[in-house]
């Protein structure tokens, strides 16, 4: 699966990208469910004007690879032209977590639990019009699950023009990495004092980040298997 072998490079050229190891997520089934929930993140490309250029948008990833789509002209566009190397990120926040859930005084332990996934890669327009026509595929049953509309094929002619005009991007991931933090660095008592805090709270996304917390914080993991 090429997410292992992105995983397997990193290790193999000996790069690190993370100061807090506790926080690195290596499961490609958890990289990969977490992709398939998100529906945008963050293209980064190389301007020709000297900065970096960064694009919010929809994705999917398939088979390794992510897709995104768009009009054939604008910056993103001009910039994989120019140079095909890209970074992809996608983040989403679960929970802030104030200071005072842990210690009456201090600011220090004011923290945010999530989860994000950095891929670097080369960005490749795709011309194959049967691929193009997967991928926004793709995109349609992810982002309109309940149908609602013709597939997207080919030999259909109302689809032809649209397929052919529209710009497709794949990404092909060399590297990538991910960062799920829900407290595995904490104490136990301390992560207790967080998840007693989540539950009184009950807002957004707490219970979920309860769930998560109990999976993989290292000394929940132990007490559920003893």
């Amino acid at each position: 699966m090429k997410i292992l072998q992105s995983m397997s490079n990193i290790a193999a050229k000996g790069m690190t990208y993370m100061r807090r190891n506790e926080f690195s997520v290596e499961d490609a089934q958890e990289i990969e469910q977490f992709l398939h929930e998100m529906t945008f993140g963050f293209l980064g490309t190389n301007g020709a004007d000297g900065y970096p250029h960064i694009t919010p948008i929809n994705f999917v990833y398939v088979n390794g690879s992510f897709y995104m789509h768009g009009s054939k002209l604008g910056q993103k566009m001009s910039d994989v032209r120019a140079n095909p190397s890209v970074t992809f990120t996608v983040a989403k926040e679960y929970a802030l977590i104030p200071s005072y859930w842990t210690d009456p005084v201090m600011a220090c332990p004011a923290t945010a639990f999530f989860k994000s996934v950095i891929a670097y890669g080369e960005a490749v327009i795709v011309e194959d019009l049967e691929e193009k026509a997967d991928a926004l595929t793709a995109f349609m049953e992810k982002l309109q699950p309940e149908g609602g509309y013709d597939p997207i094929r080919t030999d259909n002619p109302k689809y032809r023009s649209a397929i052919a005009g529209v710009a497709v991007i794949k990404i092909n991931v060399k590297e990538m990495t991910a960062k799920f933090k829900f407290g595995q660095h904490m104490p136990e008592s301390r992560a207790n004092k967080v998840m007693d805090g989540l539950g009184e709270r009950g807002e957004g996304f707490d219970e979920e980040t309860i769930e998560l917390m109990k999976r993989f914080c290292p000394h929940h993991r132990a007490a559920e298997e003893g």
